[in-house]
């Protein structure tokens, strides 16, 4: 059965939109935020965390300052997409560290994946050591970022106001 959306007011959505760039906001402060008194406030982000609108929190580090220089988009193909194929490389990057995100995509990959290296060696290592060993994949083609233009994790809510 689909899991029906949560219907959130104004109140909410403004509690998501701050949470969302603060999460380590003390309930007070969240509270005064939104207009809320902090019993209220609590009660409504303990439902949307029961109700899975808020997953989790956690704290953003920034990739340079633990040497992390070297971030690239991975396109790659199988040689077919059969379940047993799709299943091998997604156990296979689901486990390495530096693959921050993975998705399975139409077109032309099967997969774009974002990995985050210290610098050209460690990719050229992840390349040889994970994906060039997977049996089913038959191209791997990468693009390096030059620069981060935006960067967030911030999930829009507007549309949920009409």
């Amino acid at each position: 059965m689909p899991q029906q959306k949560p219907q959130l007011d104004e109140v909410s959505l403004k509690i998501l939109d701050i949470l969302q760039k603060q999460a380590d906001i003390s309930n007070a402060e969240l509270a005064d935020w939104v207009g809320l008194s902090v019993s209220p406030c609590w009660r409504r982000v303990t439902e949307m965390r029961e109700k899975g609108v808020i997953r989790g929190s956690v704290m953003l580090v920034d990739p340079e300052s633990l040497g992390l220089e070297v971030n690239v988009f991975v396109h790659v193909t199988l040689k077919q997409q059969d379940k047993q194929s799709l299943e091998e490389f997604t156990d296979t990057v689901s486990n390495r560290p530096e693959v921050m995100e993975c998705y399975l995509m139409t077109g032309e990959a099967d997969y774009l994946l974002r990995v985050v290296v210290e610098n050209l060696k460690k990719y050229q290592v992840f390349i040889q050591e994970c994906l060039t060993q997977i049996r089913s994949v038959a191209s791997i083609r990468s693009s390096f970022a030059l620069s981060q233009v935006k960067y967030t994790t911030a999930l829009p809510t507007q549309h949920l106001l009409r």
